[in-house]
Formats: C-alpha cells, structure tokens, sequence
C-alpha cells in the first residue's frame, strides 16, 4: 500500500431532538456538554460535531463510516461517549499511516445559540485530536428558520478533515 501525504475527509452527521430533557443525556458538542435543557436522540451520545469528525476521518482513509465501526444495533455502544468513540477512530487513521492536520467544522442549528460555546468546544475537540487551538475551527449557523433544523427539530453538522501522513 502506498501511503499518500495528505487526505481530506468529509463527514456529516444529524440527530433529532428528544421531545422531552433527559438529564442521563444532555446536550452535547463537541465533546463539551451545553447547558441547556435539550436532549438529543440517539444510541450513544448523540454528539453531532464529535460523530461528523469520526466520519470525516474515516472518509479520507477509505474506512467507511461511523456505522460500520459502532453500529446502532450494538448495545455495547448504547450512552457510548463520543470522545471514546473519536480515539478508536484516531488510532485506525494512526494505524494505516496518518494523523489529523487541521479541523473545519460547521455546526447547523436553529437552536441552541452556540457562539459562548464554541470557544470550548474547539478547545476540547482540539484536546481530543491531539492538535493546537489554531489547527482546529468551530462555526456555527442557522438555517434562517428553513427546513428540519429552522423548525428547531434538531442539530446537524459537517466537519472537513486534513490528514498528513506520518513517519
């Protein structure tokens, strides 16, 4: 196998809003729990940013997806901690020769407001990667009120991943 100096990776992920606040799982992103009263559905975590990062590395190393390593129908992975998640991720990308660069990630939602987050979010998801703040960013935006996140039915996000080959 020849190795490539550099990959990019894509990865999206969505998830649904719980009709009512579980505080067994609160809202988190990026590996950083909101405080807000918002639960979101899903068989681990349901952490949109951390899942979108996963497919995004998985991506650029022809690794599938998310799915395919923690599929839903496992109960191992039931209330799974995304971060936990994200290192067996990272140690397949290691294993087949690459290593995060930088970052780039767009969270979608109507709500909650995440600008007073996203400062630890990309502290955190930084932390996570093994990479400096600068090699990591965080954004978010609405949909203006347009479609299933405008009608604040739930989160998505999409991450855009460089890897660098390593020796």
């Amino acid at each position: 196998m020849t190795t490539q100096a550099m990959r990019i990776g894509h990865g999206f992920d969505v998830h649904r809003f719980s009709a009512e606040f579980n505080a067994d799982k609160p809202l988190t992103l990026g590996g950083c729990v909101i405080p807000e009263a918002m639960s979101l559905e899903a068989h681990s975590d349901g952490d949109v940013v951390l899942h979108a990062v996963c497919d995004a590395i998985l991506g650029a190393v022809a690794a599938g997806d998310i799915g395919d390593l923690f599929p839903d129908t496992d109960p191992a992975f039931a209330g799974a901690d995304s971060g936990v998640l994200l290192n067996q991720v990272l140690a397949l990308a290691n294993e087949r020769g690459y290593v995060p660069g930088n970052v780039d990630v767009t969270v979608v939602a109507q709500v909650p407001k995440l600008a007073k987050h996203r400062q630890a979010m990309q502290q955190r998801l930084a932390e996570l990667l093994k990479l400096g703040s600068d090699s990591v960013n965080i954004k978010a935006t609405t949909t203006e009120r347009l479609g299933y996140v405008g009608r604040e039915e739930g989160i998505a996000c999409h991450c855009v991943v460089l890897l660098a080959a390593h020796s």
